[in-house]
C-alpha cells in the first residue's frame, strides 16, 4: 500500500514543483525554510525590512489619512470629470492629477520597502509642490478656477489637510529613512 504525503499546501508531495515526486520533499521544505531564516537574519533579527517602520505609529495614521484621501479624491475627480468637466476643465483635471498621487503616495506607504519609500518621497514632494502652485494659481487667476479643486486656495475646501499632509508625510519618511540608513 503506497502512503501518501501532503505538502505544505494540502496537495500531493508528486504535485509539489520543488520536490518533482520524490520522497524527500520533506528535506526540500527544511532547506527553503533555512534559506528563508538566512535571508531574514540577513536583513536583522526580526527578518522585515527597515523601511517596514513606515508602518508603525505616525506611519498608519499617515496610511490611513493617504487612503481616506485617495479615495474621496478619486470619487471627487471622477464626478466632476464625468459630469462638469466642461464647466472648469483645468481644475478637474487637477483633481484627477491629486487623486492619482494619493493612490500612488498610499500603496507606497502600505508597501513599505526601499523602492516605495523612495516614490512616496517623491509623491509628497510633487503633492506639495502642486499644492503650493495651484494655491497660489487659484488666487491669480482666479477665472480658471471657477469650480475648486483639491488644492485650490491651498486645500482650503479640505480644511488645509492638502497642505499639511505632504509635510507631515515627508517628515515622516524622512525619519524613517534616517533611521533605515542608519540601523
Amino acid at each position: 500500500m503506497a502512503v501518501t504525503r501532503r505538502n505544505r499546501f494540502g496537495g500531493d508531495s508528486a504535485d509539489d514543483a520543488n520536490s518533482a515526486g520524490s520522497a524527500n520533499a520533506a528535506d526540500n521544505a527544511d532547506t527553503a525554510d533555512y534559506s528563508d531564516s538566512s535571508a531574514a537574519s540577513a536583513r536583522g533579527k526580526t527578518g522585515r525590512s527597515p523601511f517596514s517602520a513606515m508602518h508603525t505609529g505616525p506611519g498608519r495614521a499617515l496610511t490611513a489619512v493617504y487612503g481616506v484621501f485617495a479615495l474621496s479624491a478619486t470619487a471627487r475627480a471622477g464626478y466632476q470629470l464625468i459630469r462638469e468637466f466642461d464647466v472648469a476643465p483645468i481644475a478637474y483635471s487637477l483633481s484627477a492629477l491629486a487623486a492619482v498621487i494619493y493612490i500612488l503616495a498610499t500603496v507606497c506607504l502600505v508597501i513599505g520597502n526601499r523602492v516605495s519609500h523612495r516614490i512616496a518621497v517623491a509623491a509628497c514632494a510633487i503633492e506639495f509642490l502642486g499644492v503650493i502652485v495651484v494655491g497660489i494659481l487659484s488666487h491669480t487667476h482666479p477665472e480658471d478656477f471657477a469650480k475648486p479643486s483639491v488644492w485650490s486656495n491651498f486645500g482650503s475646501g479640505y480644511g488645509y489637510i492638502p497642505l499639511l499632509l505632504p509635510l507631515i508625510g515627508l517628515w515622516w519618511l524622512l525619519r524613517v529613512g534616517r533611521r533605515a540608513s542608519h540601523g
